[in-house]
């Protein structure tokens, strides 16, 4: 920066791209950066699949911000929803009971399997994974948890930890962690070519992993059902019914973070119902209420229920279920049911998105693999078709670059472009980010 003044003051009426973007540079410490070189794009307001800056520019939101904005971006509803329970009740301590708490868990035990009875809120994804983790140990009296290098799971303790990417390695403070891969078939780490043998070895090496690290030290498998961050990996065929399997085997939980992948963004309400398996425990956050008020959680099976009847649970958080986001959480499955929004994303996303990626693809070089489901989909881009090497970061800083510029807000991660706009998009809103997106790519150099 070359100002080191800080902006002055101006009312909202006069607000500008410039003292937006000053104010953040002079006051705000950004995630995951180093702050020296940040440039942040400015953005002022939203509605639906659509975001603006102060000038007035128009963006279609393709990220879904970090992949959240299930319902868009100022659905009046939810806004009224939680207007209406600031002036009720705007917080309450956790312990005490609430209406807008228990509602938000009622409906969110509608759409779960049957063998789920409670629910216990936290403030993010990263915290309910803790929750979900700290569970586990208790009721199985096991220390170690298991989880895929392909993966993301928090930026806490020992979220970051069970967290696969490298993202974890300055952050390896927590115990009691163990990786394994997870199936991947376009960059197979197991020589496989296809996803049968795909499956079938990623299963063998899980299980000598189980058997290397002792089952009986093991409290539970921690997986996300379709791995969002790591590039919407499908499981193979059968993988997932596999992983319980072995969990049961050995008395081993099974735990299914649905943070980005649930309600309604695979075009199901959680994305484990497109397999035939019930995990122990189900962690949420994301599109819950669509970001609109932070909020997460656990979703406990019975049988862990009725441990904790007689058992501590040693865990809290001040803002556990607060009325604002639970009002946000019970306007928003509401609103999700009656615009019929998960329908929505699996006919749009597995309809006019999958076929329009699948053209773009056969189009361009560049794009080594597309795949994915419902609204959840992912271009991987590479400098070499043939080796599959990955696009430099570069280069996909370019890219990025030419698609803010033309209007489409895009989730861009590592040699990946991921395509997740809100479930409630449009055949012509896909239709014009497609046409972007083989714009840019069309002609990249």
């Amino acid at each position: 920066m070359n100002d080191t003044t800080p902006p002055d003051a101006v009312s909202n009426d006069h607000v500008s791209n410039d003292h937006v973007y000053q104010l953040d540079r002079h006051h705000v410490f950004h995630s995951w950066s180093a702050q020296g070189n940040l440039s942040p794009l400015v953005l002022a307001g939203g509605s639906g699949c659509k975001m603006w800056d102060y000038a007035g520019k128009e963006y279609l939101d393709f990220s879904s911000q970090l992949v959240n904005t299930n319902i868009g971006h100022q659905h009046p509803k939810v806004i009224a929803a939680i207007q209406a329970q600031a002036e009720q009740l705007a917080t309450i301590a956790p312990a005490h009971a609430n209406l807008a708490r228990g509602e938000a868990a009622k409906r969110i035990l509608a759409h779960t399997p049957q063998e789920f009875e409670k629910v216990f809120f936290t403030n993010a994804g990263a915290d309910a994974n803790e929750n979900a983790i700290r569970m586990a140990r208790a009721y199985t009296g096991r220390s170690k948890i298991l989880s895929a290098y392909r993966s993301y799971h928090g930026n806490t303790g020992a979220a970051i930890v069970a967290t696969g990417d490298p993202r974890r390695i300055p952050n390896e403070f927590a115990h009691g962690h163990v990786h394994f891969f997870n199936p991947y078939l376009y960059r197979s780490d197991f020589w496989a070519s296809n996803e049968e043998e795909e499956c079938e070895r990623a299963l063998q090496h899980l299980k000598r992993v189980i058997e290397c690290e002792g089952p009986s030290s093991i409290a539970a498998i921690l997986l996300e059902s379709i791995p969002g961050t790591a590039g919407m990996l499908i499981p193979p065929k059968g993988y997932l019914e596999g992983v319980r399997q072995l969990a049961d085997q050995h008395g081993i939980l099974l735990i299914l973070d649905e943070v980005m992948a649930g309600f309604g963004r695979t075009g199901r309400w959680f994305a484990f119902e497109h397999f035939s398996v019930k995990p122990d425990l189900i962690v949420f956050a994301k599109g819950v209420n669509s970001g609109y008020v932070p909020a997460g959680g656990v979703v406990i099976s019975e049988p862990i229920c009725r441990y904790f009847d007689d058992h501590m649970f040693f865990g809290g958080l001040t803002y556990s279920g607060h009325p604002l986001a639970m009002a946000a959480i019970v306007a928003t499955l509401d609103v999700m049911e009656e615009e019929d929004i998960v329908g929505n994303a699996d006919r749009i996303g597995n309809g006019v998105l999958a076929d329009g990626l699948q053209q773009i693809a056969a189009r361009h070089a560049i794009i080594g693999e597309t795949r994915g489901v419902g609204v959840f989909h992912a271009l991987e881009l590479v400098s070499n078709p043939d080796t599959r090497a990955p696009l430099p970061a570069s280069e996909m800083a370019k890219i990025k670059g030419a698609l803010i510029d033309k209007g489409l807000l895009p989730f861009v991660v590592e040699n990946r472009i991921h395509v997740v706009p809100p479930c409630i998009v449009s055949a012509s809103e896909v239709e014009k980010g497609l046409s972007i997106l083989d714009d840019v790519l069309g002609n990249h150099r």
